[in-house]
């Protein structure tokens, strides 16, 4: 096995993947740095390396709505950081991505030195907020609400609605996991339960509801 980190970033934009490596590489004790240019690809490589220590995620980019981006991921593999980058920065993106499980979020806006002690932060095991902000509670009780429900949901229930999200049927998504479709249609049955709704629609409409992009902040 490699000694080092190994990094995941996804971002469409060449330039900022370019940047972030930069940033990384001087760090140190960096084994391998992946990138990927669209959310499937992104989810490819998550999926096909287990060693990776931390993915920095842009909300913005094909095939990715914003915070449901985030949410996919974190269904697909519980366990590794996701930091968020992004230049929608506000503090109720910021709020909200923490919320979801973000381990950090770092402004498209931030100096290297900024980007570096972010990462080193999250490689420590603490959770990385862009300095001199204070995040405060969710004032929409209807997000706040849908947050807690989104939380409840178990890993796999979490990656099932991503793919209801991507407009998967339940035969396809039984397919990508290697699992029966009963076992999806349960696991349907409970994302349904969880968010209080009565059809895979309405259950996506509530998953857009947090993850639309861009994100705008609650006045």
């Amino acid at each position: 096995m490699p000694s080092g980190h190994t990094f995941v970033i996804a971002d469409d934009h060449p330039l900022f993947r370019g940047a972030l490596k930069e940033a990384l590489a001087g760090i140190g004790d960096v084994a391998a740095i992946y990138e990927a240019g669209d959310f499937e690809g992104a989810k490819a490589l998550v999926m096909a390396n287990e060693d990776v220590d931390m993915v920095l995620l842009d909300l913005s980019m094909p095939g990715a709505s914003g915070l449901s981006g985030l949410i996919s991921l974190r269904g697909i593999h519980q366990s590794v950081p996701l930091v968020v980058v992004s230049a929608h920065d506000d503090l109720v993106t910021i709020r909200r991505a923490l919320d979801l499980g973000a381990s950090g979020f770092i402004s498209k806006s931030a100096s290297m030195e900024e980007i570096r002690a972010a990462v080193q932060a999250v490689l420590a095991g603490d959770i990385a907020a862009p300095a001199g902000i204070e995040l405060g509670v969710e004032r929409d009780p209807e997000i706040s609400d849908l947050i807690k429900r989104l939380q409840a949901l178990t890993p796999q229930q979490t990656r099932v609605l991503g793919m209801l999200a991507e407009g998967l049927l339940n035969k396809q998504i039984a397919y990508e996991l290697g699992v029966s479709e009963a076992t999806i249609k349960a696991h349907v049955s409970a994302i349904l339960q969880k968010l209080g709704v009565d059809s895979r629609t309405q259950a996506v409409i509530q998953l857009s509801k947090i993850g639309g992009d861009p994100l705008q902040p609650v006045a």
